[in-house]
């Protein structure tokens, strides 16, 4: 599975992108609002390995996962997940990227491609997020896609030592139609 925008390519992972992942999933700062710890040098060929054929939603809980090239290098990775049950038509999108490409539209670009993606060729019926609303920069992204907040879970969990906050973002295939 490929992706092209007017300045991206989305692609599965392959081997040789651990050097470009663990410059932005390896990083504290990029993690901070991850359930992940950041990303070591020996875990990095496994966890490539793990995601290259997480190209497709055909059974419940399935995961597409593609790599965010720019020019040849690796910038980020965008997910779609089956939220529920296939029949349920539900998706749970995600996006990670390099602080260094921040500011440039990126990331919504490359979730945009991956909401057109749920909503024209998969036929899902509702694309959402849930995220730390203390992360401004995916609130945003949410919202440049056209997102509704949905709500605010007060401490809704215990997360990397503090209790956490979730919000919960989302967007119907009917709306996305009328963008």
């Amino acid at each position: 599975m490929r992706v092209t925008t007017e300045r991206l390519h989305l692609r599965p992972l392959r081997d040789g992108d651990e050097t470009d992942l663990l410059d932005y999933r390896g990083r504290d700062d990029v993690n901070r609002y991850l359930e992940s710890d950041p990303l070591t040098a020996d875990a990095a060929p496994a966890f490539v390995a793990e995601r290259t054929a997480l190209t497709h939603l055909t059974r419940d809980g399935d995961r597409i996962l593609l790599g965010v090239e720019l020019d040849g290098r690796l910038i980020g990775d965008v997910r779609l997940k089956s939220s529920g049950t296939l029949a349920d038509r539900q998706g749970e999108i995600g996006w990670v990227f390099h602080p260094g490409y921040a500011g440039h539209g990126y990331a919504t670009e490359a979730a945009r491609a991956l909401v057109r993606l749920g909503f024209d060729e998969l036929k899902l019926h509702r694309i959402w997020a849930q995220l730390d609303p203390r992360n401004t920069a995916s609130a945003r992204v949410c919202e440049r896609l056209g997102m509704r907040r949905e709500g605010v879970l007060r401490e809704e969990s215990w997360f990397k030592g503090e209790w956490a906050d979730l919000a919960v973002y989302a967007l119907l295939a009917s709306e996305w139609a009328e963008m």
